[in-house]
């Protein structure tokens, strides 16, 4: 091949290239606003203190919070009871989760059975 022949290669190579890097570009663009648009599904709430830290937080239908005992020296628990569910964690440990999931709406306090004055409330809609 001449060099020409090289030549007039480059402009469609460059062209395929292009529509290549603006496919993948749009590609992630596009994934990137899908997700940014999913909702948050884990919602982190603290003990410590003797408190949950949000004490208020809003959930769709089927989404969690998971509790994590964040004192040093005290156990803590969580526990929900109401006619649509019922949850109880049992002891958690300085340091351990717990994993609770909110099947349906309503509004749900989240209490500790070690120390009663400890409240959470969820909103789920």
């Amino acid at each position: 091949m001449t060099q020409r022949s090289v030549h007039t290669m480059q402009p469609c190579n460059r062209k395929v290239v292009s529509m290549v890097l603006l496919g993948v570009l749009g590609s992630i663009t596009m994934t990137g606003a899908a997700i940014a648009t999913l909702p948050d599904i884990d919602h982190i709430i603290s003990q410590k203190g003797k408190r949950f830290g949000p004490q208020d937080v809003a959930l769709r239908v089927g989404e969690h919070i998971t509790v994590v005992n964040d004192d040093d020296n005290f156990v803590h628990q969580a526990y929900v009871e109401t006619e649509a569910f019922t949850f109880d964690s049992g002891d958690i440990e300085p340091g351990a989760r717990a994993v609770i999931t909110f099947p349906t709406e309503g509004d749900f306090a989240v209490l500790c059975g070690v120390h009663p004055k400890m409240k959470l409330v969820v909103h789920v809609r």
